[in-house]
């Protein structure tokens, strides 16, 4: 190859990793999250949605919901079960699996166990009716610890627009009762009191900031993808979830 030829073709390549559809860059995301093995059984399955893969347009597309269950959530369940297999984490419950972790532990155990943990509360936390405002006792405290809903959501939202990278951004009940913001990285959440000693509580609500759960419709406009997230919570279910944190 001649040095013209080798300037065109490394032009070329350059132009075609720069306008990469969203499409690819989304198969690009999924293979490094591909299990080896789809039928890989253990003690974790994979939960059904609670509502059909469109329900949730135009806001979530089908393809995303396809993907980011039956794909993503799909590889986290299956790598978990292959990461517990011979540990004592095999016998524990998503929870007391994501309390008992640390730093100490197979990675393998973090990211997908957090991944199972995480998507599995966030599924619930979307509705085909949701959207509008809380009420009752959940209403009260988001009034009192943030001033009005509008700004708990002007807050919440910058947790999420401004977590680096892949993350959750968090509502969550402290051990002293109290609701707070937070975000995490990766499949990290605020279960893991012995890795996240700063970020922890009981979550309330989740947002999924990963770029695989919404490049397709939204690219990499995160903003947007937040601001349509506001027109799906189930405030039902964060409202359960919040009496049942606070006993």
């Amino acid at each position: 190859m001649n040095k013209r030829n080798f300037l065109k073709s490394g032009i070329l390549l350059l132009a075609a990793s720069l306008f990469r559809t969203p499409q690819a860059q989304a198969s690009e995301d999924l293979d490094q999250w591909e299990p080896d093995d789809q039928q890989a059984t253990g003690p974790f399955t994979l939960p059904p949605l609670p509502y059909a893969t469109d329900a949730l347009e135009p806001h979530f597309d089908k393809m995303t919901m396809e993907i980011h269950h039956g794909r993503h959530h799909n590889a986290y369940v299956t790598n978990l079960n292959k990461a517990v297999t011979g540990t004592a984490f095999a016998s524990m419950s998503i929870e007391a699996m994501m309390a008992a972790i640390t730093t100490k532990d197979n990675v393998a155990l973090r990211n997908n166990g957090g991944g199972h943990y995480n998507h599995s509360l966030f599924w619930n936390l979307l509705s085909p009716k949701g959207g509008g405002q809380p009420s009752g006792d959940l209403a009260k405290a988001i009034d009192a610890k943030f001033g009005s809903f509008d700004k708990f959501k002007e807050a919440f939202s910058a947790e999420g627009v401004g977590r680096f990278g892949s993350g959750w951004a968090w509502l969550m009940l402290s051990s002293k009762g109290e609701l707070v913001l937070g975000s995490t990285a990766n499949q990290d959440n605020p279960l893991m009191a012995k890795i996240n000693k700063k970020q922890v509580g009981t979550p309330i609500l989740a947002l999924d900031v990963w770029e695989h759960a919404y490049y397709l419709k939204y690219q990499n406009k995160r903003a947007d993808y937040i601001k349509a997230f506001w027109n799906l919570v189930n405030w039902e279910e964060v409202s359960k979830r919040y009496a049942a944190a606070k006993g």
